[in-house]
């Protein structure tokens, strides 16, 4: 049991977790109204190459240096700053006590919610409200290296495997998907925690044991109130977000539930409390090409289908797989594969948001190659692009629609040069989804969530689409 000192000197008395109402509405609509246009992406994309992708590969060299100078450097790869030890151990140690605050806040807060011994809504609200604040805090703490950005500090850990090495793991894969992406029989039990209100709702989370990456998956739920057996919607996040780590995010999932689906919030694999050691949220997926890639995927797949599992035990209502970027790219490679299994782990629905039809029209015309720059040589190590291309096409959807193209709601940003439009948009096509359907905006891939707090279109239109679904499979 963890010691009272933590009550008293770490989890406030006041801020509650939940806040909404006009004040969350107004600061939303502002800042859709400021950064929902065009000129939004190119600072985004300006901002990852320059600041956060640098400064999360200080950021988690620090991880592993324990406060040492001399472990810093070395496993960054980087000659030491001239003069700049005396700054790096500052920064060092006020990155360490953010850690550790953060460590602290988080083993309270899995004790109050998933540990034997009960306790009270508003200290749960009130531990909630400061794990999140700590967790803000510590990622926060790039800010920390910043004096070390001039340096040209490296954006990425690139780990290319070669072609023997993936050939060794996943030619049989070319062959036949399935062994890597059918769900485990049988499938891991799922451990719901204790809630505590929402912005929306109820929130708690789940978890439980990857069947393919081994780790332990957690999923934020937000449960509409009062609503008997509602629709669920499995919705993922975009790479390297950490929606459940971090304040002021966008949250799709407050309009979701308002609506009244269940939204379950998966964290994607090597995100959040999935991060691996010496990493930053999402480079082990990015950087360890391409298995990084199909790791993370096969792994999101089977782990989908446990949520789906769990989904139909606890409610009659319709089921619908969708997410943004990543998420929604894990999205129509989980519906497709969930045909090859049983009928009550198919989707009823996706709801897709700046997606594309190719995972290597991403890689090979995505912007995220440019904001990497130089450090990120997908054909290094021996790989040709037809070579790769045998391996990631894996990670396509088939041209065949995985649900009925009615009940799919696509959104696509003319600008996307992350997820290219052109590739989503051939996708959605070859599906036959209906041009009610499909939301295409003059936006790009960073100002599309953005437009969308405002832009309610696709959200109500999606809710139709689902609405025509009275009842999901059998949960026998």
């Amino acid at each position: 049991m963890v010691s009272t000192h933590l009550t008293n000197g770490l989890v406030p008395k006041s801020r509650p977790y939940a806040w909404s109402g006009r004040g969350g509405t107004w600061r939303r609509s502002l800042w859709s109204l400021a950064f929902a246009w065009p000129w939004f992406d190119g600072a985004s994309e300006w901002a990852l190459r320059r600041f956060f992708f640098p400064a999360s590969r200080l950021w988690a060299a620090a991880r592993t240096a324990d406060g040492s100078a001399e472990r810093f450097y070395e496993t960054l790869g980087a000659a030491r700053h001239p003069g700049g030890d005396a700054k790096l151990t500052i920064a060092l140690a006020r990155f360490q006590k953010a850690r550790a605050r953060a460590a602290a806040l988080e083993a309270e807060w899995q004790r109050v919610f998933f540990g034997w011994e009960e306790s009270s809504v508003a200290y749960r609200s009130a531990v909630e409200a400061a794990r999140l604040d700590g967790a803000h805090a510590y990622n926060a703490a790039r800010r920390f290296f910043a004096f070390l950005l001039r340096r040209s500090a490296p954006p990425i850990r690139l780990d290319i495997q070669s072609p023997e090495a993936v050939d060794a793991i996943y030619a049989s894969a070319r062959a036949d998907l399935t062994p890597f992406t059918a769900p485990p029989d049988p499938l891991p039990a799922v451990e719901s925690s204790r809630p505590v209100p929402g912005a929306v709702g109820t929130d708690y989370w789940l978890r439980f044991k990857s069947p393919r990456l081994g780790d332990m998956v957690y999923a934020r739920v937000h449960e509409p109130v009062d609503v008997s057996d509602p629709p669920t919607l499995i919705f993922g996040h975009g790479v390297c977000v950490e929606f459940d780590h971090w304040r002021g995010l966008i949250d799709e999932a407050t309009t979701l539930c308002a609506a009244g689906f269940r939204v379950i919030r998966p964290e994607a694999p090597w995100h959040g409390r999935r991060t691996p050691a010496g990493s930053f949220a999402g480079e082990r997926l990015i950087a360890t090409f391409p298995t990084g890639l199909m790791d993370g995927f096969f792994g999101a797949v089977q782990e989908w289908a446990v949520l789906a599992d769990w989904s139909r035990k606890t409610s009659r209502g319709p089921l619908a797989f969708g997410g943004t970027s990543l998420g929604a790219l894990t999205a129509q490679l989980a519906a497709d594969r969930a045909r090859e299994g049983a009928a009550r782990l198919r989707p009823d629905g996706l709801f897709l948001i700046t997606h594309c039809g190719r995972i290597g029209d991403a890689t090979a015309q995505g912007e995220m190659t440019n904001i990497f720059g130089a450090a990120y040589d997908p054909f290094a190590n021996g790989w040709t692009p037809e070579r790769i291309d045998d391996y990631l096409r894996l990670l396509d959807p088939r041209p065949e629609a995985p649900v009925a193209p009615a009940k799919i709601v696509s959104v696509l940003g003319k600008r996307d040069r992350v997820t290219p439009f052109a590739s989503g948009l051939a996708l959605v096509q070859a599906w036959g989804v209906p041009e009610a359907n499909q939301f295409i905006f003059d936006r790009g891939h960073f100002s599309m969530p953005m437009t969308l707090i405002r832009r309610k279109t696709p959200v109500a239109r999606f809710c139709e689409a689902m609405g025509s679904a009275t009842s999901g499979p059998s949960r026998s």
